[in-house]
C-alpha cells in the first residue's frame, strides 16, 4: 500500500521523477509543523441545519487525532512502521472521531504518539520526535506528543489521544496546554488499538477551557445544564512533596483562586498516603505477593506498581503474539518495561482489580460530588532531551506515583498550564471523582482566568502593585477586554471582563460584553446569564437584550428569545438587529 503522503502528490500531478522532492518538501513542512503529524487529511462536517435550530456545537474549529484512532481508508500506525507494514487499513472511521466531525468540526490530521503509544517520552526514532514548542531542548511528553503540539503551535483548535499512564496529561503538562483524561469508560473505546483496557481513557487538549469543555460535552453527550462551583478543593499536601521545583509555585496560585473564587472554607488538606492506607485494604495483600520488590513501599508507589504492573500485563495481552511474530526493533527501554514481571496469576490480577475497583470508591467519597482533588502533573520540569533523567528510577517513581491515581481509580483528570518557571511550561492537575467529568469541565472553566491571574503574580511578585483605585482598574481591565475582543481572543477577553467584574460587580457593561464574547464561543446559558444581571443593573441597555435574545435563540428558546428582541426594539424602535432578529423568528 503506498503511502498516503506519495498519494497526495501524486494526486497534485507530480510524476515520478518529483516523488523524491516532494517527500523532501513534505518532510520540511512536517518539521515546519515541529514534527506533530505523520498523515495530512480532511474530514469535513455535515451542512449547517436550516434556522431557527442551533448550529452544529462545535462549528468552526479543527482538530487533530492522535494515530491510534481509526479513520477510514488509512492504516492507524500506533507509533511503529512495523505495525503499517503488518496491518491493513481500517474499513471504518471511530466513532469518536466521527462524533466531533458530525458535531461541526473538521479533522486535519493524524499525529505521532510514542512506541506503541507505550510509554510518557514523547520521543521516537521512528518518526522524528516532535520539537516541545514551549522549550524547545525539552521533551514534549508522551505517549499522545504529536497532539499536545498540534494543540500548542494554534495547528488545531483541539486534537484527540488516549490515556492510559498519563498520555495526555503528561504532554499537556510539558508543552503548556490544557488536557483532560475522561473517567475511565464513559467514551466508548470503538476504533482505537488498545494499550491497557482497565487504565485506557479517551483525553482531549485544547488552549482554553471554553474549548476544552464544548469538546468534552459533545464527546459525553451531556445536555445543556447550569454550572456548579466545587465546594471542597483538597490539596494532597504529602503528594506535593513529590515536586521538585518549589512547591509554593503551584499551591500558592491555586490557594489564591479558591479563595477568591469559593472562599477560604473552600480549602482543605488531605494527606492521601494515610488516607489509601485505610481505604485500600488490597493494598496489604498486594505486598505480600511476588508482584512487589519493596514490601515497605510507602503507598504511593504501591499504587504506582499496580499501575505499571497492569499496563504491562493487559499491553502483552493484546500486543505480544503480535510482537512475537513480527519481532519489530523496539526502544530498548520500552522492551524491558513491557517484558519486566509481565506474567501473572489470577489471584494477583483478581488482587489488582479490587485495589482499582477501592481506589475508585476511595477517592469518589473523599471528593462526593462537590469536592475536586488537587496534585502535582508531574513531579519536574520536562527533561532535556537525550537526558538520562527520563528512565532514572527516582524520575519513574515520582511521576509513576502521581499519574496513577486517576489511572488506577479511573477518575478524571484535567491538566491546567500555570505559566512558567525557569523558562519552562509548569502545571497543576485537578482530579474529579468517577463520573464527575461534566463537573470538572465547569470547574476548569470557572478557575481558569482566576489561576492564570495568580500565576503571573506568584511567578513575579512585583506585578501585583495596587496603584489604582478599583473601579479605575475595572475600567483598564474592561478596555483590555475589548481590545481582545476586537483580536477575537474570546478567551482572554472573558478573562479580563471577569477581573472587571471582580473589582466591580455593579457595572451592567462589564456583564454584558462577557456575554458577547460568551456567544462567541458558543457559552449560551453563560451568556443569557450575563445578560440577565446586566439588565438587572440597567433596564435599559439595549445589547444586553439583544445579546440575550441571541443566546436564547441558540437554545430554543424561541419565544423568550422574541420578547427581549422586542424590548430591544421598544427601547431603540430604529435598531436593525433588533428587528432582523424579530423578523427571522416570526417566519
Amino acid at each position: 500500500m503506498a503511502s498516503h503522503a506519495s498519494n497526495l502528490w501524486v494526486l497534485l500531478g507530480l510524476g515520478i521523477a518529483g516523488i523524491l522532492l516532494a517527500a523532501k518538501k513534505l518532510k520540511k513542512t512536517i518539521r515546519e509543523d515541529f514534527g506533530a503529524f505523520v498523515d495530512k487529511l480532511l474530514l469535513l462536517p455535515p451542512p449547517q441545519p436550516a434556522p431557527p435550530k442551533a448550529p452544529h456545537p462545535l462549528t468552526g474549529l479543527s482538530f487533530a487525532i492522535s494515530d491510534v484512532f481509526d479513520v477510514t481508508g488509512y492504516v492507524t500506525g500506533f507509533g511503529h512502521p512495523d505495525w503499517v507494514k503488518t496491518h491493513e487499513a481500517a474499513s471504518s472511521t471511530c466513532p469518536v472521531v466521527s462524533t466531533l466531525v458530525e458535531g461541526g468540526a473538521t479533522c486535519v490530521g493524524k499525529t505521532v504518539v510514542d512506541e506503541l503509544a507505550f510509554s510518557i517520552s514523547g520521543e521516537n526514532k521512528h518518526y522524528e520526535s516532535p520539537t516541545n514548542p514551549a522549550a524547545h531542548d525539552r521533551i514534549p511528553g508522551g505517549a499522545c506528543s504529536g497532539a499536545a503540539v498540534a494543540v500548542a503551535t494554534n495547528a488545531v483548535d483541539f486534537a484527540l489521544g488516549i490515556d492510559t499512564v498519563g498520555g495526555v496529561r503528561v504532554p499537556a503538562g510539558y508543552c503548556g496546554v490544557l488536557g483532560f483524561k475522561s473517567s475511565h469508560g464513559a467514551i466508548s473505546n470503538t476504533g482505537i488499538i488498545p494499550v491497557s483496557s482497565s487504565l485506557g481513557s479517551i483525553g482531549w487538549f485544547a488552549r482554553d477551557p471554553n474549548t476544552l469543555r464544548r469538546v468534552g460535552h459533545v464527546l459525553l453527550h451531556l445536555p445543556f445544564a447550569a454550572q456548579r462551583n466545587p465546594r471542597q478543593i483538597i490539596v494532597a499536601d504529602d503528594y506535593f512533596q513529590l515536586l521538585k521545583i518549589p512547591v509554593d509555585r503551584i499551591t500558592q496560585v491555586v490557594t489564591k483562586s479558591a479563595e477568591k473564587l469559593f472562599g477560604r472554607q473552600s480549602l482543605k488538606h488531605q494527606n492521601l498516603e494515610s488516607y489509601f492506607e485505610s481505604k485500600v485494604p488490597s493494598l496489604t495483600e498486594f505486598t505480600r505477593t511476588k508482584a512487589i520488590a519493596n514490601t515497605k513501599a510507602p503507598t504511593s508507589r504501591l499504587l504506582a506498581n499496580v499501575m505499571q504492573l497492569l499496563q504491562r500485563h493487559e499491553f502483552l495481552q493484546n500486543h505480544g503474539d503480535w510482537i512475537n511474530t513480527v519481532k519489530p526493533a523496539i526502544d530498548p527501554v520500552i522492551s524491558s518495561q513491557v517484558c519486566e514481571n509481565a506474567e501473572l496469576t489470577n489471584e494477583e490480577i483478581e488482587n489488582l482489580n479490587a485495589i482499582r475497583n477501592q481506589t475508585r470508591v476511595a477517592i469518589n467519597s473523599l471528593l462526593k460530588d462537590d469536592g475536586i482533588l488537587v496534585i502535582p502533573t508531574m513531579p519536574t520540569l520536562p527533561p532535556k532531551l537525550g537526558s538520562k533523567e527520563i528512565i532514572s528510577e527516582d524520575y519513574q517513581n515520582r511521576a509513576s506515583s502521581l499519574l496513577s491515581v486517576a489511572s488506577i481509580s479511573g477518575c478524571c483528570q484535567v491538566t491546567v498550564p500555570l505559566g512558567r518557571h525557569e523558562k519552562c511550561p509548569v502545571s497543576v492537575s485537578f482530579i474529579g471523582r468517577h463520573g464527575g467529568d461534566r463537573f470538572l469541565l465547569d470547574t476548569v472553566q470557572t478557575m481558569y482566568a482566576s489561576l492564570q491571574e495568580n500565576s503571573s503574580i506568584v511567578a513575579d511578585p512585583k506585578s501585583s502593585k495596587k496603584t489604582i483605585s478599583q473601579e479605575e482598574s475595572a475600567e483598564i481591565a474592561k478596555e483590555k477586554g475589548n481590545q481582545a475582543f476586537k483580536e477575537k481572543q474570546w478567551q482572554k477577553a472573558i478573562g479580563l471582563y471577569s477581573e472587571a467584574i471582580r473589582l466591580n460587580e455593579n457595572n451592567a457593561t462589564y456583564y454584558s460584553n462577557r456575554a458577547a464574547a460568551y456567544l462567541e464561543i458558543g457559552s449560551f446559558l453563560l451568556a443569557e446569564e450575563d445578560c440577565t444581571k446586566a439588565i438587572a443593573l440597567d433596564k435599559k441597555n439595549v445589547k444586553a437584550y439583544l445579546r440575550r435574545g441571541t443566546a436564547r435563540e441558540m437554545l430554543g428558546e424561541y419565544k423568550e428569545a422574541m420578547d427581549d428582541f422586542r424590548h430591544a426594539l421598544v427601547l431603540e424602535p430604529n435598531n436593525k438587529r433588533a428587528s432582523l432578529s424579530a423578523e427571522r423568528l416570526r417566519k
